[in-house]
């Protein structure tokens, strides 16, 4: 039995006053922020120090500054240069945009030294005390809290704590499962009691959020006005349909996750990016089966139960047969969705088909275990 590091996430109820104070703090964190994106488009590269030591001067020159914790505003800077080291180590991140005041969701981060818990509430620096809906005990004391609003104006905070890892028990032996993405189906697997269909939820409260949009679109001023009450009605009422159409996908996903991780001790999954998608006419759908936020959700579930977890390259695995392992010479169209193998006669499912499976059960062509793949693993993870 381990130790792990997760986040434990609960409901704010700040008062007017409380908010005023978490919203300015916020915009003194949003000036830092911008503050370095222009340093670094001056062609400086902004590290944590050079950062740090800015900010001490800064703060003893400008009083609004000074005016609340530099705890916040030190983390804002930590986490802009984490960013800016990644867009460099990591293909296809971007570097670090400047955060608008209207568009920009508020997000502060507090260490062990910037806030308390006392009778309940959560007390950040300057004494603003906050309300939480504690709906489960934290097993530990935290090291770290990240307060954030929603679109809907919720506030919510995070709290990174450390608790016994509790494996689940030992699978059956041999059993091993291969998971694919489909198009019909979210993830296909090599057993169809596993499937995860693919619900559709957006599409299903499409029209809904369509007729909201026409109301805020009604209701839009020109530019460089106060939006009117009557638009951001509309603004949140379409931000309540998005937001419960992801949150019934998301539950699915996790079902769908810890069935699969119970009943499996090998399990293979493509290492799928679907990030091209978005530039494609199945972008609606890719947002809709969030498919990314499965695969993470599966290979850390994976991981935690101490189940062995492959990712797989997902290069020519609909193309090769899954018994005689032979590669089709022509390629398959995405209006295919049937394989035949020219060698033994196969023919099946090309999603069930992929031999994602069968390369972790061989052990080469690109098998990468879990623990190569931290890439996947952003830190502490939401449970």
């Amino acid at each position: 039995m381990g130790v792990e590091v997760v986040r434990y996430n609960y409901r704010l109820r700040p008062g007017r006053l409380a908010e005023c104070a978490l919203l300015d703090e916020w915009h003194r964190c949003r000036f830092l922020w911008n503050e370095a994106v222009h340093q670094q488009n001056a062609g400086a590269k902004p590290t944590f120090g050079k950062l740090s030591a800015l900010l001490t001067r800064a703060r003893k020159d400008s009083s609004w500054l000074r005016a609340e914790s530099q705890v916040a505003q030190q983390q804002t800077l930590r986490t802009y240069a984490r960013a800016l080291d990644d867009s460099f180590r990591i293909k296809g991140r971007g570097r670090p945009r400047c955060k608008a005041r209207k568009k920009a969701l508020p997000s502060l981060e507090y260490t062990r030294r910037g806030f308390t818990l006392r009778e309940g509430r959560l007390v950040p620096a300057k004494g603003v005390s906050i309300a939480v809906v504690w709906s489960r005990e934290l097993p530990s004391e935290p090291s770290s809290v990240r307060i954030t609003r929603d679109a809907l104006g919720h506030w919510y905070a995070s709290f990174v704590v450390t608790r016994d890892n509790v494996p689940l028990p030992d699978a059956p032996e041999g059993s091993a499962i291969g998971v694919d993405r489909g198009v019909s189906r979210t993830a296909t697997t090599t057993d169809e009691r596993f499937d995860l269909p693919h619900r559709q939820h957006r599409t299903r409260c499409a029209a809904e959020l369509a007729k909201a949009q026409r109301t805020m679109a009604r209701r839009r001023r020109g530019k460089g006005t106060t939006p009117s009450k009557g638009y951001r009605q509309a603004n949140k009422k379409a931000a309540r349909i998005q937001r419960k159409a992801a949150a019934r996908t998301k539950h699915e996903a996790r079902v769908w996750v810890r069935r699969v991780v119970e009943h499996h001790g090998l399990i293979a999954v493509e290492d799928f990016r679907p990030r091209f998608l978005a530039r494609s006419t199945m972008a609606g759908k890719r947002a809709d089966a969030e498919i990314a936020a499965t695969k993470r959700e599966l290979v850390e579930r994976g991981r935690r139960a101490g189940r062995k977890v492959a990712l797989v390259r997902p290069a020519y695995t609909s193309m090769t047969c899954s018994r005689c392992f032979v590669r089709a010479k022509q390629p398959l169209g995405l209006e295919q969705r049937i394989f035949r193998c020219p060698a033994c006669g196969y023919s099946g499912c090309r999603d069930r088909n992929g031999e994602v499976l069968a390369v972790a059960e061989r052990g080469h062509t690109g098998v990468d275990n879990v623990r190569q793949a931290d890439h996947l693993l952003g830190g502490a993870v939401a449970v």
